[in-house]
């Protein structure tokens, strides 16, 4: 509380206002409105600002303050427009597709590097067909099924081909890669949804904290689990595929990822339980439909 006192101070800033939203303080002042932010000690946003604008890439918040001492980082607030969701949806697949353009690069990788990605997805498979077998096999020794037993028994085969599907792509992309040097690797702002855009002559993404390197699929990977119910992402993918194409093992990995079906917990309210199954079979159909669209095999 001190610390924070004193960049108030520091700033000259004589607070008239405050308001919490999620993880940030917004102040008001005579002199205007600011965001205060906890600083993520692994992740250094104004070292990754110098660099995405070095880079030429500049639609977020700036972080007004240099003191590297201090627990907070203090950016200009920006007034968000209202906009349409499917508006907002399209302009975080942009900003991604740009950032990902922008700070591409590659770095050498060795097989052993793939090998690690294969077993890890390889063994969450195995325990996701393993949980939903149990649970068939406990509901198929049932007298009467319970309607979540039901849902789930009826459509368990679309969870298995699913499972299937995943397994045989991965033995694909296991292939591909055994003779891979380099990988191509960009900035990922890796936390996309929907209310971390936002917008007034131009679009931000704000929430920069979890923000690392790696394989570019991961932001629209994340941003699909989100939020996949929600939007057309058909339309989405085609958007950022068509200013940012991916390679074929990058292609083929997302492919992967966004059909391992989720694990739902069943829990003492039957209809939540029975929406939840709903959903996750939704999920499947709406990775299906994408890949169906625009899978190259």
């Amino acid at each position: 509380m001190n610390e924070f006192k004193n960049l108030l101070l520091q700033y000259d800033l004589v607070p008239k206002k405050f308001t919490i939203k999620k993880n940030a303080l917004i102040i008001n002042t005579e002199k205007g409105n600011y965001v205060f932010k906890k600083k993520n000690k692994n992740n250094n946003i104004k070292k990754l600002q110098d660099y995405l604008i070095s880079r030429n890439f500049e639609y977020f918040p700036k972080v007004i303050d240099n003191d590297e001492r201090s627990e907070y980082s203090i950016y200009n607030y920006i007034e968000d427009i209202d906009t349409p969701k499917e508006q907002k949806a399209l302009d975080i697949i942009y900003l991604t597709s740009l950032l990902h353009n922008k700070t591409t690069y590659y770095k050498e990788i060795t097989y052993d590097e793939y090998k690690k990605i294969y077993e890890d997805i390889k063994q969450q498979l195995d325990y996701i067909y393993n949980y939903y077998n149990d649970l068939v096999l406990i509901a198929e020794k049932s007298v009467y099924m319970s309607p979540k037993e039901y849902l789930l028994s009826r459509n368990i085969s679309k969870i298995y081909s699913a499972i299937l599907y995943c397994n045989n792509k991965l033995d694909y992309l296991l292939e591909i890669t055994k003779d891979k040097k380099k990988q191509r690797v960009v900035t990922l702002h890796n936390n996309l949804e929907i209310d971390h855009l936002l917008r007034d002559k131009s679009p931000y993404l704000i929430s920069w904290e979890k923000s690392k390197i790696g394989i570019p699929i991961y932001d629209f990977y994340h941003f699909f689990k989100k939020h996949c119910l929600e939007f057309d992402f058909n339309e989405l993918y085609k958007n950022y595929i068509d200013k940012y194409p991916l390679l074929e093992e990058e292609e083929n990995l997302l492919y992967v990822l966004i059909s391992i079906p989720e694990k739902v917990e069943y829990e003492k309210d039957e209809m939540k339980t029975c929406q939840k199954i709903r959903e996750m079979l939704d999920y499947l159909y709406k990775a299906e439909s994408i890949i169906n669209e625009y899978s190259k095999q």
